[in-house]
């Protein structure tokens, strides 16, 4: 049991995270908890301070909306919390629809399930960052925040704390896509907040580090990862992941058994 718990420690400690932050924005609304008011693109914080998903709040800004100071500087923190310390962890951590599909990507682990035939040569890892791209510019022609008109983070806390409708069909729809479709589809090849997340955390502390004299090539690592195009170098040379595309979900530290990969803080 305890073995289990080890390579599993990182995905117990996200499960947590994750409906820990749900259970709280729903306790806000059932039962009247100051914790966590607001949503995953806004949040009042134990009615002190917010915290702002900044890709909302550009959203918003490029709508033609004023954005007040505090949102502003809610966004900033989250910001600097994602770009400058824990990377694209936001994927892996906190987002919601994370719970959905990594349950599509464990079945197609355990069924051996394929991609549908030809769909990468129509999706690519490049299409969340035009996807992304017309999110802004519609925000600036429409007027609104595009993307979260269709967020389907949004669609699930709503569903959670207002009972399911539109939000459970989303959160089918994508679980269908990733299952059938194609792997890892939603988070690793349309979200654009996965996009924007991507851009920004290039430069983050917080990195996974490979150390290739302890690597036996069993190449489990790119098996498991949600982005291994990130793990170029695994088996070649040592070095840290540096590319934003990495969720820091720690999946690939757990199983290696070669110990040939961990978290480091850059200095």
């Amino acid at each position: 049991m305890s073995r289990y718990l080890f390579h599993h420690r990182y995905l117990i400690a996200r499960r947590w995270v994750q409906l820990l932050l749900l259970f709280l924005f729903a306790g806000s609304n059932y039962f009247g908890w100051k914790v966590l008011m607001g949503d995953y693109s806004s949040a009042l914080v134990f009615q002190k301070f917010y915290l702002a998903d900044p890709h909302a709040v550009l959203q918003t800004f490029l709508s033609g909306f004023a954005i007040s100071v505090d949102l502003l500087v809610g966004a900033v923190i989250v910001l600097v919390l994602y770009a400058g310390i824990s990377g694209r962890a936001f994927c892996s951590w906190v987002c919601p629809m994370n719970l959905a599909t990594d349950f599509a990507a464990w079945i197609r682990q355990k069924t051996a399930m394929t991609d549908l035939p030809g769909i990468k040569n129509l999706i690519t890892r490049k299409t969340r960052y035009w996807i992304l791209v017309l999110g802004l510019v519609l925000s600036v022609i429409f007027g609104i925040a595009a993307f979260e008109l269709i967020n389907p983070i949004s669609m699930l806390y709503r569903g959670v704390v207002f009972g399911f409708g539109a939000g459970i069909a989303a959160v089918i729809l994508i679980f269908f896509f990733d299952l059938f479709v194609l792997k890892n589809g939603w988070c690793g090849y349309i979200c654009p907040l996965g996009a924007f997340y991507s851009l920004v955390s290039r430069y983050s502390i917080l990195k996974v580090n490979h150390k290739v004299e302890a690597c036996t090539k069993c190449m489990k690592c790119i098996q498991i990862c949600p982005e291994s195009q990130v793990l170029e170098i695994i088996g070649i040379h040592s070095g840290k992941i540096v590319s934003g595309e990495c969720t820091n979900c720690g999946r690939c530290i757990e199983v290696c058994e070669d110990n040939a990969l961990k978290y480091v803080l850059i200095k």
